[in-house]
């Protein structure tokens, strides 16, 4: 059995493996083969998670800028680039089971600009992103 620490951790490492290093073959020591997605976004199991990133440009990152762990269950508070042009802000919900990654959730929305923020505070980290053209 795992401490959240180490579920935390080894759902940081897994991101970075995967979406950081694209490294495949090391991300399927992480993802377990019975995956379940429940994101709109994504493809059913371990394959269509890869195939989807593998999809993706070269350019793509992950930043994580929190996370937070309670029994099984990590929460991710991160921003995903590099794809075009609106970043995207994402909290990703991933439960982990026998040392794998075994369930995600998420919930998705555009990084705001300073013009687009009615509260006048970045969505993501210190700094808003340049405003786009419309």
């Amino acid at each position: 059995m795992s401490t959240p620490a180490q579920n935390k951790e080894l759902v940081l490492t897994a991101f970075g493996t995967l979406f950081g290093k694209r490294d495949y073959e090391a991300a399927r020591e992480f993802w377990s083969e019975d995956y379940l997605q429940h994101s709109r976004r994504i493809p059913p199991g371990r394959e269509g998670l890869f195939n989807l990133i593998r999809a993706l440009p070269a350019t793509l990152r992950y930043d994580n800028q929190l996370a937070v762990a309670e029994g099984d269950y990590v929460a991710l508070y991160g921003r995903y680039s590099g794809t075009g042009d609106t970043a995207s802000v994402v909290a990703d919900v991933v439960r982990v089971e026998n040392g794998r990654l075994a369930e995600h959730w998420d919930v998705w929305e555009d990084e705001a600009t300073r013009a687009e923020s009615a509260g006048d505070l970045p969505t993501f980290g210190n700094h808003f992103p340049p405003d786009r053209a419309r």
